[in-house]
């Protein structure tokens, strides 16, 4: 399976993404921000970092890159799309996920490793996880917090995919959300970071089962 990863200037964990999906066995292919074809891959992965340097906001300018139309009509067609940190910042701004994510509620950058629960598994990159699992991975982000003018209806209507385990909620996102997904469940965004959470010689490998869900999704 060829799985896509999106280099904006500004991205830093590119690479670190490409080489989990080679890990888990995917076969990573390289797209530019720059270019509208995403060379016939089978999934995106919008990766973490700081687009154009986050001017405006988080994903403002990003989401208008010529490979974002590319992304869109993809996800329109039903292709799995996953945005990791600065990617879910760019899917919200691009309107492909609800809700904003806006300046940590601590106004501090936080990087450790959190707990979140698995809360749907109607999606392209949960569907391998049971529900209610918890996963341990890693946050490094300022601008975190997600807001909705709706929390309780999100999840009613099945689209908040992970939330932080009780404590653990390291930016004061509403309803301790942690990712949502789009009506569809082939678009989903998350502010931990599943790419740093696969090697278990590095740390915790609460990643793998995002990426096996959407390769086995498409075997």
């Amino acid at each position: 399976m060829r799985i896509g990863v999106v280099t904006f200037p500004g991205s830093c964990d590119d690479r670190d993404a490409r080489a989990a999906v080679a890990s888990m066995g995917g076969d990573p292919v390289a797209l530019w921000h720059g270019d509208g074809d995403l060379r016939g891959v089978d999934a995106v992965v919008l990766p973490g970092g700081f687009s154009y340097g986050d001017y405006l906001r988080c994903g403002a300018i990003a989401r208008f890159s010529p490979v974002m139309g590319a992304v869109a009509g993809f996800a329109r067609d039903g292709g799995p799309v996953l945005g990791i940190c600065n990617g879910f910042q760019v899917l919200c701004e691009a309107g492909l996920l609800p809700g904003a994510l806006l300046r940590n509620a601590g106004l501090r950058f936080v990087c450790r490793e959190v707990e979140v629960t698995v809360e749907s598994t109607a999606s392209a990159w949960t569907s391998a996880c049971p529900p209610g699992t918890s996963l341990t991975i890693p946050v490094k982000h300022g601008e975190g917090r997600y807001v909705h003018d709706d929390p309780a209806a999100l999840a009613a209507a099945g689209q908040v995919v992970f939330r932080y385990a009780p404590g653990h909620n390291p930016n004061g996102s509403l309803a301790d959300i942690a990712g949502v997904r789009n009506p569809a469940g082939n678009v989903v965004g998350l502010m931990p970071h599943p790419e740093h959470a696969v090697d278990p010689l590095l740390g915790p490998t609460g990643g793998r089962g995002l990426f096996e869900s959407v390769l086995t999704a498409r075997v």
